[in-house]
């Protein structure tokens, strides 16, 4: 009986290993969690100050990587660059910083309109975003062993992005961002997960790399300057565009600004604007609209007079002081 022991102990160890290795696979982005990420993203230095928003529009983004050129394709002949400016799209907007503007698909918008009868009544940015999937690709990497093994999914992604100023084409900044997403599984003796390659690691690499890059472009972006135009001067009150929505609140003291005369160079080719004179302040005594499409804000004199003011050369912009 006591030769029979080692039999009964050694199964029942055996189960008992088994039973602590039955879990899900464990996914992990970029390294750190969707949540961590955004916390991290909040934590970093971004402007405190009120917001003021620039108007921006997301143009071509194009997949330079040789992942996806067998699929199946839309029209445009590249699903994985929309897919970048896609989600870049949505955290722009989600960050409530920027009035955001369609480009890439601007036809289908032109085509509705003309079933709408309402042409299409399109609004000037002030940058352009454009970039590319520059970096794609998954790997497979496991372990094992005598009676276990373990799998590890990993899918890396790069973008490259660039803000270009729409009044001349010249690009004045590039980032670049790189995120991971990896999933792993494992099994012990039959019992556990075996897990096929996961097509949502794709995403949420891409994903990742947006998100790396996101706090670098919205600084780089606000530190544009800031200016809205003056829709009309009746009598000591003054009405502008833009409005709640557009960080403007009762209160705020601006100047009002004579644009510079415009000359060309010679050495850069370029357009430039000679500095604007500041000719008043105004103060926003209440806002109007309910939308950022049709709002503005009335202001009252606190300097200057513009009454007889070209009101198409004036502009409203932030203090200096």
């Amino acid at each position: 009986m006591k030769k029979l022991l080692p039999s009964i102990v050694i199964p029942l160890a055996f189960l008992t290993g088994c039973a602590t290795v039955q879990k899900q696979p464990e996914v992990v982005e970029s390294s750190v969690s969707r949540e961590a990420q955004l916390e991290a993203q909040k934590q970093q230095a971004l402007p405190q100050k009120p917001k003021f928003k620039r108007k921006v529009a997301i143009g071509r983004f194009s997949n330079e990587t040789r992942y996806g050129r067998s699929l199946l394709r839309d029209d445009e002949n590249d699903p994985l660059g929309k897919q970048v400016s896609d989600i870049l799209a949505g955290r722009l907007v989600e960050s409530d910083r920027f009035l955001v503007f369609e480009r890439p698909d601007i036809n289908k918008l032109k085509a509705e309109g003309e079933l709408s009868g309402e042409a299409l009544d399109l609004v000037g940015v002030d940058t352009m975003i454009l970039g590319s999937l520059t970096e794609f690709g998954h790997s497979t990497t496991g372990k094992k062993g005598f009676m276990s093994s373990t799998k590890k999914q990993t899918a890396e992604a790069s973008v490259e992005l660039r803000l270009v100023d729409v009044k001349t084409g010249h690009v004045f900044f590039t980032a670049k961002g790189t995120g991971t997403a990896t999933i792993e599984a494992g099994e012990i003796a039959g019992y556990g997960s075996k897990a096929s390659y996961d097509a949502t690691l794709n995403d949420k690499a891409i994903d990742a790399a947006v998100s790396d890059v996101l706090n670098t472009l919205i600084r780089k972006l606000e530190e544009r300057e800031w200016r809205t135009d003056i829709l009309k001067v009746d009598g000591e009150q003054v009405f502008i565009s833009g409005g709640t929505h557009q960080g403007i609140k009762a209160g705020e003291v601006f100047a009002v600004m004579d644009r510079g005369e415009q000359v060309k160079s010679k050495q850069t080719g370029f357009g430039i604007e000679l500095p604007a004179t500041q000719v008043g302040k105004i103060e926003v005594v209440s806002t109007f609209g309910t939308s950022e499409s049709n709002e503005g804000s009335i202001a009252k004199i606190l300097e200057g007079d513009f009454a007889k003011s070209d009101l198409g050369n004036l502009f409203v912009a932030e203090t200096k002081e």
